[in-house]
Parts: structure tokens; C-alpha cells; sequence
């Protein structure tokens, strides 16, 4: 069994410098299938073939299996989360975590995240640049932990040691040396100042206080049955069984990382577009505000949804999925053996000129009155491996927005132009993609 042919070793340090124009060159020059090798991987098999991708979403998830492919986010979310499962252990897992995500819930955290939207917007310069990107990410950590832990007064002291501890640790993995912890070799303890002792120390002081917050909980039994944590910590499966603490403490810390990081990058480059189109920015504007007159509900607003939808076709903050295939397996025209990694390629499938006319193109009107093709369109993944937070992050993107484009008038900072950089597990602007507030208007 031969694998696609790809690019030398050494030269897969540019998917680290600049992704998205590694992966245009990798497609460019060997087409729909090559592969990457990363020092200390398993081969990573990119593919932009639909065929392979529906292949990938409705096969045999025995056969490929996610988890594993997943292995190098363990440093960041914990062995129990479930994008590390596979097989019972996932199905069991997913049950169990949906009902606390599911999306007819998201109305009832919508006052929470219009709250924390306005009150980072009450304190933005006006008339002067400031990063954009950064601000996003401190709304989208304020909205899960509130989203995940409450926001009762009981809760507050809880959610300002998180905010302490997570703030660290999420400062270490969204800098250059924390992207290498993914490797295993880099995971070396050299004492509290070293990296990965830092890393270490905190992940200490996360689970003294998560697990202090799990056994509080548990012993008052309390019925609150509004954030997530309390819903996990009263789920149980078709047996009767509970969720370990470990479970719970690797799940709520996936949430709080993945829905911050990721939902952030998408919200900057959703601002990045539209200020590169005053018509669509204005055209949604007035959506906006006619909805508002209206008192019309976030699902009642088509544009806003196909802005969103555009901008995750052209700036996915994740550029792959993957499967590591258990035994050798045909996907499409290729034989690839046990071991390696299929990874459809987000990016590159939702660039493809047959799939998409002018598909470098901003033209949200594309996903207006149409249902995309879920082989041709996954931001958040597919099949049974979709991003079960997926109507979290889409419903708290728009209400972020919303309030945005409400309350003001932004302009790009003079000479900005957006580069794809990494931040931690999301890709995002560079330099924090700088704007500048000429008009803000009150909260009405």
C-alpha cells in the first residue's frame, strides 16, 4: 500500500508559519490527496475529494476512529474529553453531553451573552485602534464559564479562580511553545519554570478547584438545572450511571477551551470580512435593526446566518478533521494502511471551484434559502464526530454580533491586513486584527 505523495518533512514546518498557504501549495501541486508528515505522527493523509469525505462521515467508526486521531490535543483537554474517545466509550459519552448542548437550550444563555457583549463593548476606545481579536476572546470565556458554570452569586468566586488559573493556561498554549506540546517528546518536566512544568502547576490548580466545585455540588444536590455543569453532574445513561469526576472535569475544561478559543477566532474573522464589504456590513446592519424593531428572535435572521456560514467556509479556525484508520482501509481510489490519519481538509473542500463559483469570493447571498451539502460544507466536522458544541458557539456568535453591529460603527485600523496565524487550537487574524470604534451607541 503506497501513500499519496506529499511534501518533504522539513517542509511541513510551513503548516505551523502559514497553514492556509502551505496547504494552496500542497493542493496545487499534487491535487486532491497528498501527505503531510509531522515529526512523531502518524502520516496525516489531507484529502479535498468529496467522495472521501462522505466516506469519512458515514463509515465504519470502528474503522476510523476519531479519538485517536485527536491524540494530540491530550495536553489541552485531558484523556477522558470526548474528542479523545472512541467506539461504547464515545457513544456513551456524546448521550450523555448532549441534553446540556443541545440547541433549544441556547435561548435561555441569550440575556447572559447580551450582558457580557455589552459590557466589553461599554469599555472599547472610540477614535483610537484597539485589537479586536483579544476582546472577542474575553466575551467568549466570560459567556462559557457562565454558560457552563452558572451565574449565580454562588458561582461567582468559583468563576474568578477559573477565570485566574484558565487565563495562564490558556496564555501558555495559545504561545509558539505551546503549540509543540502536542508532540510528546515536548512534554518534559524540568521544574516549575520550565514549560511544561508551568503547564503542570496550573493543571494542579484547575483540578483543585474543579473538583472541590464537583464535590460541593454533589453533596448539596443541587436541582439547578440551567448550566451545564449541573446538567452533567445529573446525567446518567441508559443504566443508571454518572459520570466520573475525572469525565466531568476533562469535559467542562474542553468546553471552557474549545468554546473560547475557536468561537473568538470565528468572530474576528467574521468582523474581518465584513469590513472588507461595506454593502453586506450595511445590508446586515439594517437586517438588524428592522429585527430589532421587530422584536424578531436570532433563528429569524437569514443574512446574519449566511454571514456566518460564509465566513466559516473561507476562514475555518480549524483546518482538518481526522480519522486514524484501524486496519487498511479504501477510501475512494486510495488503499491507505493502518496507522494512518485521514484528514479531510476543511479548508481546501470549501475553496473547490466545482463545489463553490468564485469560491474566493465573500458571497454569504450563496447560503441564503439553501441547505449546503454536508460533504462540502463542515465547519465543525460531520457524521457522528460533528462538533457537539457546534449550536452553542453558532447561537453565541450571532447574539455577539448582533450587539456589535447594534451599538457600533467600526472601521479596519489604517494599513491592517489580515494574515492567518496560530492561535492555540484555532486559527485567527494576526495581531489581534486592530479596528477603530468611530461611533458608539448606548444600550437600547
Amino acid at each position: 500500500m503506497d501513500l499519496p505523495p506529499g511534501p518533504g518533512t522539513l517542509r511541513t514546518l510551513a503548516f505551523v508559519r502559514e497553514p492556509f498557504a502551505f496547504l494552496d501549495t500542497c493542493a496545487r501541486r499534487y491535487g486532491d490527496w497528498f501527505t503531510v508528515r509531522f515529526p512523531g505522527f502518524h502520516p496525516f493523509v489531507f484529502t479535498s475529494d468529496p467522495r472521501a469525505v462522505r466516506e469519512a462521515f458515514t463509515g465504519d467508526p470502528e474503522q476510523l476512529r476519531a479519538g485517536e486521531a485527536n491524540a494530540p490535543l491530550a495536553p489541552f483537554v485531558g484523556a477522558h474529553s470526548l474528542l479523545l474517545l472512541d467506539g461504547a466509550a464515545h457513544h456513551r459519552e456524546r448521550l450523555l453531553l448532549l441534553p446540556p448542548l443541545h440547541g433549544d437550550r441556547m435561548h435561555t444563555h441569550t440575556t447572559t451573552m447580551q450582558r457580557i457583549a455589552d459590557d466589553t463593548i461599554d469599555r472599547w476606545p472610540v477614535g483610537r485602534p484597539f485589537a479586536f481579536h483579544p476582546c472577542m476572546r474575553a466575551v467568549t470565556f466570560e459567556v462559557i464559564l457562565a454558560t457552563v458554570l452558572g451565574t449565580d452569586e454562588a458561582s461567582e468566586d468559583l468563576r474568578q479562580r477559573l477565570r485566574d488559573c484558565l487565563g495562564r493556561l490558556f496564555a501558555i498554549f495559545g504561545s509558539p511553545i505551546g503549540t509543540l506540546f502536542s508532540i510528546p517528546w515536548t512534554r518534559i518536566d524540568l521544574g516549575p519554570r520550565s514549560p511544561w512544568g508551568r503547564v503542570l502547576r496550573l493543571r494542579r490548580e484547575l483540578d483543585e478547584v474543579l473538583f472541590a466545585e464537583l464535590a460541593r455540588r454533589r453533596a448539596a444536590g443541587t436541582d439547578r438545572q440551567r448550566d451545564v455543569l449541573s446538567l452533567l453532574l445529573a446525567a446518567r445513561d441508559e443504566r443508571g450511571v454518572a459520570m466520573t469526576d475525572a469525565a466531568v472535569r476533562d469535559e467542562v475544561v474542553t468546553l471552557l477551551l474549545a468554546g473560547n478559543e475557536t468561537t473568538a477566532a470565528s468572530l474576528a474573522w467574521v468582523m474581518n470580512r465584513l469590513l472588507g464589504r461595506p454593502d453586506v456590513l450595511q445590508a446586515l446592519c439594517d437586517e438588524l435593526r428592522a429585527g430589532a424593531a421587530q422584536h424578531r428572535s436570532i433563528a429569524d435572521l437569514p443574512l446574519l446566518d449566511a454571514v456566518v456560514k460564509e465566513t466559516s467556509r473561507l476562514d475555518p479556525v480549524v483546518p482538518n478533521v481526522g480519522r486514524r484508520l484501524a486496519t487498511p482501509t479504501r477510501i475512494a481510489e486510495w488503499m491507505l494502511p493502518a496507522g494512518a490519519v485521514l484528514a479531510p481538509c476543511i479548508y481546501l473542500v470549501h475553496r473547490r471551484p466545482d463545489l463553490w463559483p468564485d469560491a474566493d469570493q465573500f458571497r454569504p447571498e450563496r447560503f441564503l434559502d439553501a441547505t449546503p451539502n454536508p460533504h462540502a460544507f463542515f465547519p465543525f466536522g460531520g457524521g457522528p464526530r460533528r462538533c457537539i458544541g457546534a449550536a452553542l458557539a453558532t447561537h453565541e456568535m450571532k447574539v455577539v454580533l448582533r450587539q456589535v453591529l447594534l451599538r457600533c460603527e467600526l472601521a479596519p485600523a489604517p494599513g491592517y491586513r489580515a494574515r492567518v496565524v496560530r492561535r492555540g487550537i484555532a486559527f485567527a487574524p494576526s495581531e489581534g486584527m486592530p479596528v477603530v470604534m468611530n461611533v458608539r451607541r448606548p444600550v437600547g
